[in-house]
């Protein structure tokens, strides 16, 4: 693979590993955040331990406005934010906030998701037992939920490689960036599918390792 006679393995090998920096931090940090939102607004739902209307209905019009923004024009918006966390307009750094921030609102709602259809009647009998809303949570909510929680953040880290992409068309680095500044914008499509050949590897290997561990989990 090369450009004007130029090998373009270093550049990608970079390119790889910027998408995974971004990845990986979008994940880690938004997936934490998201599982915490995901279950206040499981719990907070009329009827479940915490019943808050208010509260549920503030977190569900947060989330709701936040993920349908297209992610090439949120990223845009929260730059001065980018900017105060990172000092830094451009780049794999600059990318990881706004990666971050929509990774929270797209896992608070797979979370809640898969918890709504949890089994009522597993947490009667939890309160019924005596167990306060926090053991509950942490004993009888999430351990029951793992498997379809960990589908779900497989999910997700495909959607935020699909998101690293499209913020290296803005400069963020990554295969996003390689594959526009090497392969589009040089007509080079054998940079492009080169491009476009890893991010499939890269997502097949994440699938294949969260279907193994949710079977794991699922099997117990």
């Amino acid at each position: 693979m090369n450009s004007n006679g130029v090998s373009l393995w270093p550049e990608l090998w970079q390119a790889l590993g910027e998408t995974l920096q971004m990845a990986v931090a979008a994940l880690a940090i938004g997936g934490l955040a998201g599982l915490v939102l995901g279950i206040a607004l499981y719990v907070t739902r009329a009827g479940n331990i915490l019943a808050n209307r208010p509260v549920f209905l503030v977190l569900n019009v947060l989330v709701n406005i936040v993920r349908p923004i297209p992610f090439i024009i949120f990223i845009t918006a929260v730059r001065p934010l980018t900017q105060a966390l990172t000092s830094a307009s451009y780049g794999v750094e600059a990318a990881i906030p706004a990666l971050a921030i929509m990774a929270t609102f797209a896992t608070s709602r797979i979370v809640e998701q898969n918890l709504v259809a949890l089994d009522p009647g597993v947490v009667e009998a939890a309160r019924a037992m005596g167990a306060g809303p926090l053991r509950i949570i942490v004993t009888v909510i999430v351990p029951e939920t793992l498997g379809p929680l960990i589908l779900g953040f497989t999910f997700l880290f495909v959607g935020i490689v699909d998101m690293t992409a499209v913020a290296g068309a803005i400069g963020a680095g990554g295969l996003g960036d390689f594959a526009i500044v090497y392969g589009y914008q040089r007509f080079n499509d054998v940079v492009t599918w080169t491009a476009v050949a890893v991010i499939v590897i890269m997502v097949q290997l994440a699938q294949f390792l969260g279907n193994f561990l949710a079977r794991r989990v699922l099997r117990r």
